[in-house]
């Protein structure tokens, strides 16, 4: 398949100085040597789930391997290549209550679960996948009755472990399911070994979660996994407030990124 061109480099459009040609020419081979890694599937390494549809468009949904940290750090990922275009690589999945997210700092930090199930991707990944691309979020849910919504916003992006994986959220841009992040936008993250939460206790503890909770709540895509009425208490099941309130445990939840990146040039 031939590379993707239609991100044409900026010396094709825009005039360089004499100074810079030395730097253009060197620009040119990496850029030939790119493609020339791109057009063989065997050295090819994709970043995300984007750009494995990108190099192939008949991708079906599915677990992949991406490589955000480089070559010698391979992970699997679950790539939603249906919704709304596809291209979105899935961060955390809740679909059947199979794996236990009332865990420590380290398994979040890691990531843990299975990718063809339930999963989360692991803060360390999230964050170099945010830091070699711009995304846009997707949150799909569906609750007991099958019926299904969906909440979108036009950026997402954490900070390294150095900053708590504090997380940064574009606008809301529509869904059904509503807006329930709002509130934590630029929280740190919290998990029952780890309180970076503005409340005075552990939302984490409180709500048997790991999450960017601020004190403490409107969405909380790792509680635990009920049907409706089993959990006789608020807040602690798979929630997004906007759409179902804080008593209702859903069915499923996906929390996935898209990259948005375009074609740096400007003249």
């Amino acid at each position: 398949m031939l590379p993707d061109t239609s991100c044409r480099p900026c010396f094709l459009d825009c005039p360089a100085s004499h100074s810079n040609m030395i730097q253009l020419a060197l620009f040119v081979v990496l850029l030939g040597l790119t493609a020339s890694l791109q057009s063989n599937s065997k050295l090819y390494l994709p970043i995300d789930c984007d750009d494995i549809y990108r190099h192939d468009n008949t991708s079906s949904s599915g677990v992949y391997t991406i490589y955000p940290g480089g070559a010698t750090t391979p992970l699997h990922a679950y790539c939603d290549m249906q919704t709304d275009g596809g291209r979105w690589t899935v961060f955390v999945r809740r679909i059947d209550g199979s794996e236990s997210f009332f865990r420590p700092w380290k398994h979040y930090k890691a990531g843990f679960g299975n990718v063809a199930g339930e999963y989360w991707l692991g803060l360390d990944n999230i964050f170099m996948l945010t830091v070699r691309k711009e995304n846009e979020l997707r949150v799909d849910m569906e609750d007991w009755d099958g019926v299904q919504a969906s909440a979108q916003y036009s950026a997402f992006s954490i900070d390294s472990e150095h900053n708590g994986y504090k997380v940064h959220l574009g606008s809301f841009t529509g869904g059904s399911a509503g807006d329930s992040l709002v509130g934590h936008n630029s929280m740190k993250f919290t998990t029952f070994d780890k309180d970076q939460d503005t409340w005075e206790k552990n939302c984490a503890q409180q709500f048997l979660g790991g999450f960017w909770y601020s004190a403490c709540h409107t969405a909380n895509p790792t509680g635990m996994y009920a049907p409706v009425g089993v959990i006789p208490f608020d807040n602690v099941q798979v929630t997004w407030h906007a759409w179902k309130g804080s008593s209702y445990g859903l069915k499923t939840m996906a929390m996935k990124i898209r990259s948005v990146s375009k074609c740096p040039c400007s003249h």
